[in-house]
């Protein structure tokens, strides 16, 4: 029986940023609830209040009706109209509801040729694109939707990148002055701003020296 992994604050952060509730954030980071309710426990917040109480909302705030299916309401996640085609896929975010389908359990955040499922340290980001078998990005039905990796892609149906950002990862110059033409979610922007990699360059013009006191 495998261990249960570790799980750092970062990636527990991370997973709230992305999440409503615990038991979301448990989905999302494909753990147990118990598991992720220990180490939510484990840290704090500045004010030295838990992860856990901060997250926990017991009340549901903010968490669609639909997804608080109970006895009394048996009506379907929007998700699930999208995906049979009840609801047309053009009326929401793409990404919206790759990440639907993944946390509600529709589809694995893994390649679905070679299960590669690592994750990058500084954003705890999985590499996989959601592939439309049929070349219909607007059918969202479960046999025609997977996830690849970026290599299963390149292999199995085209290029990951243009010429253009080939041009600019593999030239000469320094990163910085390159022209790759790279498009950042907000979500994106924001974890690298907390972690201090998107912060502009401090001026050289003495302001430096003046106090702020």
């Amino acid at each position: 029986m495998a261990k249960p992994k570790p799980l750092t604050k970062e990636m527990i952060l991370s997973a709230m940023d992305k999440t409503k509730s615990v038991r979301a954030a448990a989905r999302y980071l494909n753990c147990s609830y118990v598991h992720l309710k220990m180490y939510m426990k484990m840290y704090k917040d500045e004010n030295g209040v838990s992860l856990f109480e901060i997250h926990k909302n017991q009340s549901g705030k903010g968490i669609p009706k639909f997804l608080s299916v109970s006895h009394h309401n048996k009506k379907e996640p929007a998700i699930l109209d999208v995906i049979e085609g009840r609801v047309d896929a053009s009326h929401f975010n793409p990404q919206k509801l790759k990440y639907r389908m993944i946390t509600e359990g529709y589809l694995k955040e893994e390649c679905a040729n070679c299960g590669f499922h690592e994750r990058r340290v500084s954003d705890y980001k999985i590499p996989l694109i959601m592939n439309f078998k049929d070349g219909n990005k607007q059918h969202y039905g479960l046999n025609n939707v997977e996830m690849l990796c970026y290599n299963c892609y390149y292999l199995m149906v085209g290029d990951v990148f243009d010429n253009k950002q080939i041009e600019g990862l593999e030239d000469h110059k320094p990163t910085y002055n390159s022209q790759v033409d790279w498009e950042l979610d907000d979500y994106t922007k924001q974890r690298l701003l907390e972690l201090g990699l998107d912060k502009p360059e401090p001026k050289d013009d003495g302001s430096e020296f003046i106090s702020r006191l």
